[in-house]
This record gives C-alpha cells, sequence and structure tokens, in this order.
C-alpha cells in the first residue's frame, strides 16, 4: 500500500512527544511489510524539507499550524495517489475526508476535552473544544484507531459506532537485546520517586509535588527527581511552590536527559508518578516497569490502561495527592508486594511487541480500504 500519514510533527522534530514515537514505531514496521510510507508534517529550524527515515518519507512543509492550511491543498492536488491516509489527532485533525476520496483512519491518541483549558488560555481552549465536539461527525463514518481501551468508549459516547473503533496497545521503543543493562542498577538507599514528563500543567506535575510534600512527612529521607523540559517560567513557579512546601531541597530537575540516562534514574528510583490529566497510553509507565519500577497513577484514560491495578501498579481511584502519597509510602514499605509488582510489571512490558501489534495497526487501514470499496 501507498500510506500517508499527517502530523503536524515527526519523531525529530524539538517539540515530537509520545504520539511521534508511537507513529514512528508503526510506520517503520508498515515499511518493513513492504509498504510505501510518506509522512507530512511540519517544517522546523534546520530540518531538511524532504528525508527518509529508516524507510519513511518525512515530507515538511510550513509551521506546526500552518501545516494544517497546506494539507487541504496537498490532498486536493495529490490525495489520489495514495491507497489510505492516517489523519492523526492533536487536538484537532486535518478533516482530510473534506478533500479527498481517498479512504481515511482517524488516529487519536486522546480527546484533549479538559487539556485545552490546561494549555490554551480564553478564547482559544473554547474553540478548541467545541471544534472537538463537532469533528467527530465528519469521521464517524471512517475507521477511528485509538491506544487505550478507556479511549474508545470516550469515542463511542461522541457518536462514533463501536464497529469502527480499535484500539491498539503500544509496546516501548528500545532495544531489548541491548538493553539487559537497564537492569543492574540498584535501587536509591533513600526512598526515590521519579516524574517523567513535559513539565506542563495538564501532566499532573503540580499533583506530583503536592504527593510528594505528603510523603515527605513519613519519608524525612524521601526524594523527588523531575525528568522533562518545560517553560523556565512554570519551573520557577513550581521551585516556589515546592519552597512553599519545605520540599525544595529534596527535589532534583533533571531537565532533559538522553534514553540513556533517562532509563539510569527509572531504574534506580523507587516508583514513577503519574497525575496527568489524561494520556493517550503513558508510555513511561511501561518504560519504568522495563527498568523494574512500578509506577502509581491517577485514574484516567491511558493511565488506568498502562498499569494492572494492584499488580504492576497501582491506580488512584480518587485523584488526590493524599492518596498518592498514601498508596506509595504503604507500598514502598511492604517489600513483598513491591518486588511482586516489579516482576509482573517487567512481564506486561515484554508481552508487548511491535511486530505483533504492527500487524494490528495494518489490518486497520486495509479494513478502511475494503469498507470504502
Amino acid at each position: 500500500m501507498n500510506i500517508l500519514i499527517l502530523n503536524w510533527r515527526d519523531k525529530s522534530h524539538p517539540k515530537s512527544g509520545g504520539a511521534e514515537i508511537v507513529t514512528f514505531e508503526h510506520a517503520r514496521h508498515w515499511v518493513k511489510m513492504g509498504h510505501h510510507v510518506t509522512w507530512l508534517t511540519s517544517w522546523y529550524d534546520g530540518a531538511l524539507h524532504t528525508e527518509r527515515i529508516d524507510g519513511i518519507t518525512i515530507q515538511r512543509r510550513l509551521g506546526s499550524l500552518k501545516i494544517y492550511v497546506y494539507v487541504p491543498w496537498h490532498l486536493l492536488f495529490h490525495g489520489k495517489e495514495y491507497d489510505v491516509i492516517v489523519d492523526e489527532v492533536h487536538g484537532i485533525p486535518f478533516f482530510s475526508p473534506f478533500f479527498t476520496s481517498t479512504p481515511v483512519v482517524m488516529f487519536i491518541h486522546e480527546i484533549a476535552g479538559e487539556i485545552w483549558d490546561f494549555m490554551y488560555p480564553f478564547p482559544i481552549n473554547v474553540v478548541g473544544k467545541l471544534l472537538e465536539s463537532l469533528y467527530f461527525r465528519i469521521y464517524r463514518s471512517h475507521k477511528i484507531w485509538t491506544d487505550a481501551p478507556s479511549m474508545v468508549s470516550e469515542i463511542i459516547k461522541r457518536g462514533i459506532e463501536e464497529k469502527n473503533c480499535i484500539a491498539i496497545p503500544c509496546p516501548i521503543s528500545v532495544d531489548r537485546k541491548n538493553s539487559t543493562h537497564l537492569m543492574g542498577y540498584e535501587k536509591e538507599k533513600s526512598p526515590t520517586y521519579i516524574f517523567v514528563s513535559r513539565v506542563v500543567k495538564m501532566k499532573g506535575i503540580e499533583e506530583v509535588i503536592k504527593a510528594f510534600s505528603f510523603i515527605r512527612k513519613e519519608q524525612k529521607n524521601a526524594r523527588l527527581w523531575i525528568i522533562g523540559s518545560g517553560e523556565i517560567s512554570y519551573i520557577e513557579e513550581l521551585q516556589l511552590m515546592m519552597k512553599e512546601y519545605g520540599i525544595l531541597d529534596r527535589t532534583t530537575f533533571l531537565g532533559k536527559v538522553t534514553e540513556k540516562e533517562k532509563f539510569e534514574y527509572m531504574s534506580k528510583a523507587h516508583l514513577l508518578l503519574h497525575a496527568s490529566v489524561k494520556e493517550g497510553w503513558g508510555l513511561v509507565v511501561l518504560e519504568a516497569a522495563y527498568a523494574g519500577t512500578p509506577s502509581i497513577v491517577y485514574n484516567v484514560p491511558g493511565l488506568r490502561d498502562v498499569v494492572h491495578d494492584k499488580e504492576t501498579g497501582i491506580v488512584i481511584p480518587d485523584n488526590s495527592p493524599m492518596e498518592m502519597a498514601q498508596a506509595a509510602v504503604r507500598l514502598i514499605e511492604d517489600k513483598k508486594r513491591y518486588e511482586s509488582m516489579r516482576v509482573k510489571g517487567r512481564a506486561w512490558v515484554d508481552s508487548l511487541k511491535w511486530d505483533d501489534v504492527a500487524i494490528k495497526s495494518i489490518q486497520v487501514l486495509k479494513s478502511a480500504i475494503k469498507q470504502s470499496t
């Protein structure tokens, strides 16, 4: 097949995230199966306008927002050159069914909903939520692909028939044959917690900081590591918040680190804390489990799917920092239960393989073509 992916960023973009990593792995495996894949995306400073990465043809045009204006013109003139189009949603889709008769699959990692309020000011947040409530009507006769089963429920609530929805879980992207060293690090001597994500409000960093302030009351020698980049002004706000809570001296902002460093810190930490508003899947939870570190997460779409509650980690039912702190302290103290979660978490990660997952995703694309004939 000749496949076109529409995504506002590609994996190499400085602001790319888990969605781009997941998409890249699917695309890379499709190429291995013999398919041709073009990824139409935005350009950024220093990037090539066209290049091939692992067999995928990357075409970069305009900026992250202007690409939404460019895509309709591309589809009007070149849409028929493709057998199927993957229209990837980041807040809003590309509305590709308006501009081409080529079969379309919507690939959505999360329905933003309240995320608009966390990430954008008025009136952009209102416009975004309004568009989100409307665009599903355009895609209701198309296949809709997501990562987490709980996201399917949200999609169905927006008028999409269940038969057109499919959830495909995502493995982690790590060279497992050459990564046995990840399990070789010893845990820190003092209870150590880790947060790994973009340092933005909707990722729940403030909730994690509050939870850690409660943890410190029980574990005086506890520490918190924060991995991820964010706006300097927001990080300064968080530091002021931690100073008020009396935990600044026990918290370390590590910023953006290499993949090797990330796994090293994950391996040395005791627990990963994740309190996002919602996630498409929560890859960092699987990465932490692979490194031998269970997670305690909020009960939100994506996170509740990637953690097997009370087996590979803990899903907090009431989504409160106090509950997260209490669960963390209890788990650290229960060594037998903690070790069991480490073993089961690694087994859960090992059960997910990209070769298997890519077969499922290519079947979704084929079914979209069949449905349109």
